[in-house]
């Protein structure tokens, strides 16, 4: 079942992902796929005291949407998922955590892109100042974990790696 890569070529180098075609042999055929190679990515469900979840809401051009979401972000070069994903929870919404338990991890599209995603729950909450990217525009919001799950069911909330962590954090969350 493997495809038999025979030639790949970047069309596009940029600052986030890269993008390649490949000539492959695929059940004996020639065929190409077009890949997003990105670095890796996290995602942080952070759970207050109170047991309210904090989520970041931001306008997605990709999708022409403002989304509700769990904090994540792209790792840096070198970086450890945990480290990044510490770096990323004070970034957008100011705390930091004691606690730290990792959820999963997982291709969120395998079928065009090599991303991969480190999702945490953190806990032990303290809050403190935001760090926002100059080009970032993010409100941080607070939730249930019923709320939140209600939003997932009903489609308003249809990020995929916020409804994962969310749904994984609800067999942690004590």
């Amino acid at each position: 079942m493997k495809e038999i890569i025979t030639n790949s070529k970047t069309i596009y180098d940029g600052k986030i992902l890269r993008l390649t075609v490949k000539d492959v042999i695929a059940n004996g055929l020639p065929a190409k796929r077009e890949i997003v190679e990105k670095s890796g990515a996290v995602a942080v469900v952070p759970v207050k005291d109170d047991g309210k979840i904090v989520m970041v809401r931001q306008y997605r051009v990709a999708v022409q949407e403002e989304l509700l979401e769990i904090p994540a972000g792209l790792m840096d070069p070198g970086e450890e998922p945990l480290e990044s994903a510490k770096r990323e929870l004070k970034e957008e919404t100011g705390y930091t955590a004691e606690n730290w338990t990792q959820l999963t991890e997982y291709y969120p599209t395998a079928g065009f892109t090599n991303e991969y995603i480190h999702i945490y729950l953190a806990q032990g909450l303290t809050p403190g100042e935001t760090d926002f990217d100059e080009t970032e525009v993010i409100e941080v919001e607070e939730y249930t974990l019923d709320e939140l799950l209600a939003m997932i069911k009903t489609g308003e909330i249809h990020d995929g790696k916020t409804a994962t962590g969310i749904a994984l954090a609800r067999l942690e969350i004590k």
